[in-house]
């Protein structure tokens, strides 16, 4: 799948917001240019891994199955052990006095905001299963949750932020990763199921 916009323009924006808080007051002590450094870094290993990230799913027992990608295991445990380094700093190190309270507050949020991403990234990406076959699509969530679509059923396919949406004539949805390996896959496929009921759909009502 190629990359989209939201894969170039967020990390750019990251990146030069960084640069442009080292020349304010208030964030001048903090190190930004060190993190615009790890934010490049890390964008350039996102880029690598998105390069050679499958556009084909996995066969099991005549399904195709959706897998997670290597962008999506380093996103998550990457920002995970970045969260336990920060948080380690702020405990063994906020107590000196050499450190200033901003410094210790901005670590302090960068590590919350970590920790979250790469729950969420967990959550929705790594402990999800997405599989179909001829005849269906079945989402089962981190929670147990499960989810069934019909291909015949399907009527809208669109990307989004937190991937591509597959939805229904009666409004069931099933989101999926971009990042997954085989995404791709399934989005042309659902596309083109989409397009097919759409069609026939068409031709239904024009011979009434």
């Amino acid at each position: 799948m190629p990359l989209r916009w939201q894969e170039v323009a967020v990390p750019l924006f990251v990146i030069v917001s960084l640069l442009v808080l080292k020349y304010v007051p208030f964030t001048a002590g903090l190190p930004l240019a060190r993190a615009a450094g790890v934010v490049a870094f890390g964008y350039a290993a996102f880029l690598a891994l998105r390069l050679v990230q499958s556009e084909e799913a996995v066969s099991v027992d005549g399904w195709s199955e959706l897998r997670p990608s290597m962008v999506e295991y380093f996103a998550c445990y990457g920002a995970a052990a970045l969260a336990v380094v920060l948080m380690s700093a702020v405990i063994f190190i906020g107590g000196t006095k050499h450190v200033e309270a901003t410094q210790m507050l901005a670590t302090f949020a960068a590590s919350v905001l970590l920790g979250a991403g790469a729950i969420g990234i967990g959550l929705g990406g790594l402990f999800n299963r997405v599989r179909w076959n001829n005849t269906l699509l079945e989402h089962k969530t981190a929670f147990g949750r499960e989810t069934k679509l019909a291909w015949s059923d399907v009527r809208v396919v669109r990307p989004n932020w937190r991937g591509v949406t597959i939805t229904t004539h009666d409004a069931q949805k099933v989101t999926f990763s971009q990042f997954h390996s085989g995404a791709a896959q399934l989005a042309i496929h659902a596309t083109n199921r989409a397009r097919r009921n759409a069609e026939t759909s068409t031709k239904a009502f024009a011979t009434l």
